[in-house]
């Protein structure tokens, strides 16, 4: 069995698996606002479950947003500013007595539908998460692969390519540079191409819905984001050659996504026509807290990010 933690800007996800991929408990509990507070909750959600299923020192792992440096063990999260630069991973260690693997949330999301998702049995996926931010990972033979710094799969921070005037000017992106993939892809980037077109204010979830009632501008915002997709994907296919291509994250879910930017995306990659297979996640918003668990697993394996003190 293995122990899966997914801590987001809003709430603690906590799970336990079992070697097949079947769900055995799972807890919530709102994330805390202090370092302290983050230490002591992990600590306790692994307590109680361990209690629970009636077993102890079961692998622990921990998915969070932002970029967790596997050699440093520390995160740097945007919307947890308290753990920056805090030694996370070597306190978890010292408050369990077991190392706990580290990674990012979109890390985790690709490593969940790479082992039993929709990327299952594919020897290289990419997972592109497209929410509020635009997140990527890679796995290789069912394991992810973290780099040297942890970033590796971070698409959404690199010039979005074969710009044209329709995608209008360059934004400047959280991350301090222009241009960026999450400028376009994000749900303020949908939001953002909609209301150029129409002078309204909308959101990304408003922008789908309109677009399924026959709404033209909502269509034509689609559009030019299925486009700005399928160039952005084209470009994974040309540097990395994936044989599945996972998107997930709320904008998964846009109508036609998966139809639309596979045809686009022909005659933009260096193959006339692509074999990589662009599939929605299996298993959706649990992807996180589920590929947590399997970095535990991995991390036992031998091949996972250290976590913390041996």
């Amino acid at each position: 069995m293995y122990i899966g933690i997914d801590m987001g800007g809003t709430k603690v996800s906590a799970l336990v698996l079992d070697r097949t991929g079947r769900e055995c408990l799972r807890l919530r509990h709102a994330t805390p606002t202090s370092y302290a507070q983050t230490v002591e909750l992990l600590t306790a959600l692994v307590a109680e479950l361990e209690e629970a299923v009636g077993r102890r020192g079961l692998p622990v792992g921990l998915g969070l947003p932002g970029v967790v440096d596997p050699a440093a063990g520390t995160v740097r999260a945007v919307n947890l500013p308290w753990l920056l630069g805090r030694p996370l991973g070597a306190d978890l260690a010292d408050a369990l007595g077991r190392a706990v693997p580290m990674a990012n949330d979109a890390n985790c999301f690709v490593l969940s539908e790479a082992v039993d998702g929709g990327g299952a049995r594919a020897p290289v996926v990419f997972g592109a998460v497209l929410g509020t931010g635009v997140g990527g990972g890679i796995a290789v033979h069912g394991k992810a692969l973290f780099g040297a710094h942890g970033v590796a799969g971070e698409w959404g921070h690199t010039p979005l390519p074969w710009r044209t005037a329709e995608d209008g000017p360059e934004l400047l992106c959280p991350c301090g540079k222009k241009g960026c993939i999450e400028t376009m892809l994000s749900g303020s980037g949908l939001a953002y191409i909609y209301n150029n077109l129409s002078n309204c204010v909308g959101s990304a979830e408003e922008v789908g819905r309109m677009a399924v009632t026959g709404d033209e501008t909502a269509r034509k915002a689609l559009s030019l984001y299925f486009s700005a997709l399928a160039r952005a994907l084209a470009s994974v296919v040309n540097f990395l050659d994936p044989d599945t291509i996972v998107v997930g994250g709320g904008l998964s879910g846009l109508p036609d996504i998966i139809g639309r930017v596979s045809l686009l995306w022909r005659g933009l990659s260096l193959v006339p026509e692509p074999r990589t297979r662009l599939v929605r996640a299996v298993h959706g918003a649990d992807s996180g807290v589920r590929g947590a668990a399997w970095l535990a697993r991995q991390a036992g394996e031998g091949s996972g990010p250290p976590g913390g003190r041996d």
